[in-house]
C-alpha cells in the first residue's frame, strides 16, 4: 500500500506544478536559443568578440553580468549575457513552488488528509520534493538539448544545462528548511528569497576582483561561474552545489519529523504585550500586513541600486573613453551607458520587475488569506468585499512607491559616495518614471484576484516581466516595430537621461485604474475562495 500512496502524492504535487514549470522552461530555452541565433548579428557586425571581452573586464559589467568567458564562440556569449539571469529566474521559481505546495497546502489544510495514510510527514515532504527537483533537471536538459541543436559544442552545453539545474535543485532544498523553520508560508518565501538574494550578492561581489573572488564558490550562482562552460568546462564546482542540496535536504527531511504539523520549529512569542499600533481600521490593517515583507523587499532593492551607483563612474569612465564599446553595448541592449543619467536610466528599466512583484505579491497573500479563511472575521462586520479588496490594493500601491523611493535614494547614495555628479531630484525621477508600469502590474493582478484568484501571480506579472522579455526578444530579432510597441516598455522615456513621456504614464496610470476597478467589480460578484 505504500508504494501506490507514494505514487499518488508525488503525482499530486507534479499536478501542482507543471504548468507553470513549462512556461520557466519555455522561457529559458527560448532565451538561450534566441541569444545563440542572434549572435552573429549582435557581436560580429562591425565589431568581434574580443572587443565584448575587452568592455566585460570593466569591473562595474564583470560585477553586473558575471565574467565574460570564451565571447569568441556563441555558446559562451549566450553563458554570459543569460546564465545569471535565468539562474536567478529557475530558482526564484523552485523556491516559490516548493513554498506552496508544502507549507501552502499545509497552512490550507490539505495536507491533513495526506497524513491520515500511511506515509510519514517526511516521506509526503520527499514525495514533494522528488517533482520539484525533477522539473529543474528536466528544463536543464532541454536547455541542454536546444543549444546543442542551436550548433554549439555538446560539452558545453551539458555543463551549462547541469548548473542551471543545479541552482534550481538548490532552491527546492532551500525551500525545504525554510518551511520547517518559519511558521507561516510568507515567513518561509521571505526566508527563502534572502538565500538566494544573498547567493547574488555573493556572485557578484566574487566577480568584481580578486580580493573576493572566494565568494563565487557560494551556491547557487557562485559555482556557475567557476564552471567556464564552452572555455574549460569545469565539473568540480557543480559538486559544491550537489553538496549542499544533500545537506540541506537531508536537514529538511529531519527537521520535519521535528515539528507539529501547521507550525514551524520558529514559534511566535507566547504572552507577548499586545501591539495595537494599526488596527484602527481596515485600509490601516491592510499596511499593517505588508510592513514586514515591505521592510524585506525595501532592503533588497537598495542594497542593488546602491552597488549600481558606486559602479556608476567605473563604468561610464570606461565607455567615455571608449566609444567603439559604448556603441557595441547599445547593439547588446545596454544603450547610454557611457553617461551616469544613461547609465542610471538603463538599469532602472529593471526596477519594474521587482515592484511590480511585491505588489503582485501583496494580492496573492490577499488571496491566499480568503482561501485559509483569515478573512472571515472581517467580513462579518459591516465592511463590504470591495472596500476590503481596495485595502490591501491601497497598501501594494503605497509599497510601491516606497520601494521607488527606496531605489531612487540607494542609486543617488552611491553615486555621491563615487562622485559621480547625479542629483537626487534626477535618481528619484528616473524611479518614479516606471512606477506607472509597475502599477499597471498591480491592476492586473487585482483583475485576478476577482476573476481568476489562482492566475494572479502570472496575470501581474505579465506587464512588469512578460514586458520586458518581449522588449529583450524583439530588440534582439529586430522584429518590426509593432511588435515591440506591443511592450510597456518600449513607452517609456529614459528618464532622467531623457524627459519623461507623459502620455504614455497617463495612459498607463488610467489603464492600471480601469484593471484595478473592474478587478473590485468582479470580486464582489464571485464566490468566495477556499
Amino acid at each position: 500500500m505504500t508504494r501506490p500512496a507514494g505514487t499518488a502524492v508525488s503525482l499530486l504535487a507534479a499536478r501542482g506544478v507543471w504548468r507553470p514549470a513549462l512556461v520557466v522552461t519555455g522561457v529559458t530555452v527560448g532565451m538561450s536559443a534566441l541569444v545563440v541565433a542572434t549572435y552573429a548579428g549582435a557581436v560580429g557586425e562591425g565589431m568581434d568578440a574580443a572587443a565584448l571581452a575587452a568592455l566585460a573586464h570593466n569591473p562595474a559589467i564583470r560585477t553586473l553580468f558575471g565574467e565574460p568567458v570564451a565571447l569568441d564562440t556563441a555558446g559562451g556569449f549566450t553563458v554570459w549575457r543569460t546564465g545569471t539571469v535565468l539562474a536567478v529566474l529557475v530558482s526564484v521559481w523552485s523556491l516559490l513552488a516548493t513554498v506552496r505546495v508544502t507549507r501552502g497546502e499545509e497552512e490550507a489544510g490539505r495536507w491533513g488528509l495526506l497524513l491520515t495514510g500511511r506515509l510519514t510527514p517526511a516521506a509526503v515532504l520527499r514525495r514533494h520534493l522528488a517533482p520539484l527537483t525533477a522539473t529543474s533537471a528536466v528544463a536543464g536538459s532541454l536547455l541542454a538539448a536546444a543549444l546543442t541543436a542551436a550548433g554549439t559544442p555538446w560539452q558545453g552545453a551539458l555543463l551549462h544545462g547541469a548548473g542551471l539545474a543545479s541552482a534550481g535543485a538548490f532552491a527546492v532544498a532551500v525551500g525545504a528548511v525554510v518551511v520547517q523553520v518559519q511558521p507561516t508560508r510568507a515567513g518561509a518565501a521571505g526566508s527563502g528569497l534572502a538565500v538566494l538574494g544573498a547567493g547574488l550578492l555573493a556572485r557578484m561581489a566574487g566577480d568584481s576582483g580578486p580580493a573576493a573572488a572566494w565568494l563565487r564558490w557560494l551556491p547557487p550562482y557562485g559555482p556557475l561561474a567557476l564552471t567556464r562552460p564552452y572555455h574549460e568546462n569545469r565539473w568540480a564546482p557543480l559538486l559544491v552545489s550537489l553538496a549542499a542540496v544533500v545537506v540541506l535536504t537531508g536537514a529538511a527531511l529531519a527537521l520535519c519529523a521535528r515539528r507539529d504539523v501547521g507550525a514551524g520549529l520558529l514559534r511566535p512569542p507566547a504572552g507577548r504585550a499586545p501591539r495595537r499600533h494599526l488596527l484602527h481600521s481596515v485600509p490601516a490593517f491592510a499596511m499593517r500586513r505588508a510592513l514586514r515583507p515591505l521592510a524585506g523587499w525595501a532592503t533588497g532593492v537598495a542594497a542593488y541600486f546602491l552597488l549600481i551607483g558606486v559602479l556608476a563612474t567605473s563604468l561610464t569612465g570606461f565607455l567615455e573613453q571608449n566609444p567603439a564599446f559604448a556603441d557595441l553595448a547599445a547593439r547588446a541592449g545596454f544603450g547610454g551607458l557611457d553617461r551616469v543619467r544613461g547609465y542610471v536610466a538603463t538599469l532602472f528599466a529593471l526596477l519594474a520587475v521587482p515592484i511590480g512583484a511585491f505588489a503582485t505579491a501583496r494580492l496573492n497573500a490577499f488571496v491566499a488569506a480568503e482561501v485559509a479563511g483569515r478573512l472571515t472575521l472581517l467580513r462579518a462586520g459591516p465592511v463590504s468585499r470591495v472596500r476590503l479588496l481596495a485595502a490591501d490594493v491601497g497598501s501594494a500601491s503605497a509599497g510601491a512607491v516606497a520601494l521607488a523611493v527606496a531605489a531612487g535614494l540607494a542609486t543617488w547614495l552611491g553615486t555621491t559616495v563615487v562622485g559621480a555628479g547625479l542629483p537626487l531630484t534626477a535618481a528619484l525621477a528616473g524611479t518614479f518614471n516606471v512606477l506607472p508600469l509597475a502599477l499597471l502590474g498591480a491592476g492586473a493582478a487585482t483583475l485576478a484576484v476577482g476573476a481568476a484568484p489562482r492566475l494572479v501571480p502570472v496575470l501581474g506579472m505579465l506587464p512588469t516581466a512578460g514586458g520586458f522579455l518581449l522588449t529583450v526578444v524583439t530588440e534582439s530579432v529586430r522584429a518590426p516595430a509593432w511588435i515591440g510597441a506591443l511592450s510597456p516598455y518600449a513607452h517609456l522615456a529614459a528618464v532622467p537621461d531623457a524627459a519623461p513621456n507623459w502620455t504614455a504614464q497617463g495612459v498607463l496610470v488610467a489603464a492600471a485604474f480601469a484593471l484595478a476597478a473592474l478587478g473590485g467589480w468582479a470580486y464582489g460578484r464571485r464566490d468566495v475562495a477556499g
